[in-house]
């Protein structure tokens, strides 16, 4: 079952007052109806064609006609006779309307209801163990989708409108999908999603910190490397180094692969003298452009 799937799922079995379903149905009739003689709301999945039965017997009291058709899956039809709930729900007015009438959502409660009946006719989610993090709506037309956008940024969500064959409302940052999945209260899938987020951030993270020390590695070798050659290219045509600088190039060319930090507890300890890093690192750099000179 995909993660879409089970969200819908989740929400389909949510207890909600009356103010709640008038705005959950608007915005699923609004959505999935075909309005001819009478209404039809088509869908793949059971868990919201028993929900928008039960949404319709609770508030109007009318038991809606379901067809389920066998193709290379289940689809339900609701076939409702009355039309004159369209009024009801704010999306009839001589003719059926996108955008419902403002009473319909002008509270907290009714505009979260509105937002779950839309995502249960158009919305999907991309499971978090995939490899990007995708929200999305797809509508008719560009008015409703700015009006979706809209209503989805009072929650500060981010949602952007693209036009593809239809009008496509998403979101992409993860917490603001988290935020919606909150806003419709799907909490069981709102868990699921965080723990696995936080997992991949924690990897990632991991993963970020591992390529950090190997470039840091592949950087001390390269560095190293350069101060052997440069030591080995003032050996070849033996000139004399100072004291100071002589200790430090015999030490790098016994050590070859350790930081400026680690030769100079080194150097330190086996000779007894003290010698900081800042110390290892100006002779090394003095021993750099005895070699530049050489070069040139």
């Amino acid at each position: 079952m995909s993660f879409t799937s089970v969200v819908k799922n989740e929400v389909s079995k949510l207890e909600t007052n009356k103010l709640e379903k008038i705005a959950e149905l608007s915005a699923i009739i609004s959505n999935g109806a075909i309005i001819d003689k009478d209404i039809k709301i088509i869908t793949e999945n059971a868990s919201i064609a028993r929900r928008i039965y039960n949404l319709i017997k609770d508030l109007y009291q009318i038991n809606p006609i379901i067809t389920v058709r066998k193709l290379n899956k289940n689809i339900y039809i609701l076939q409702i006779k009355d039309k004159n709930i369209l009024n009801s729900l704010g999306i009839y007015e001589k003719k059926l309307l996108k955008i419902p009438k403002e009473y319909i959502i002008d509270d907290e409660e009714s505009l979260r209801a509105y937002l779950r009946g839309l995502f249960l006719m158009t919305g999907s989610i991309n499971d978090p163990k995939t490899a990007r993090y995708h929200l999305e709506f797809l509508v008719d037309s560009r008015t409703y989708a700015v009006f979706i956008k809209n209503n989805l940024n009072k929650y500060n969500l981010n949602s952007k409108v693209l036009k593809r064959n239809k009008y496509m409302i998403y979101i992409k940052e993860a917490e603001k999908i988290s935020d919606f999945l909150r806003i419709i209260n799907a909490y069981n899938a709102v868990m699921y999603f965080e723990d696995i987020r936080i997992y991949r951030d924690h990897k990632n993270m991991t993963n970020r910190l591992n390529n950090c020390e190997q470039a840091n590695v592949d950087k001390i070798i390269e560095t190293a490397n350069k101060q052997i050659k440069d030591i080995e290219l003032i050996n070849s045509i033996g000139l004399q180094l100072d004291e100071k600088e002589k200790i430090v190039a015999e030490y790098r060319l016994k050590y070859k692969d350790v930081s400026l930090l680690e030769l100079s507890e080194i150097i330190s300890i086996e000779t007894g003298k003290n010698i900081t890093k800042s110390g290892v690192y100006h002779r090394l750099k003095k021993i750099s452009d005895i070699a530049k000179k050489i070069k040139t």
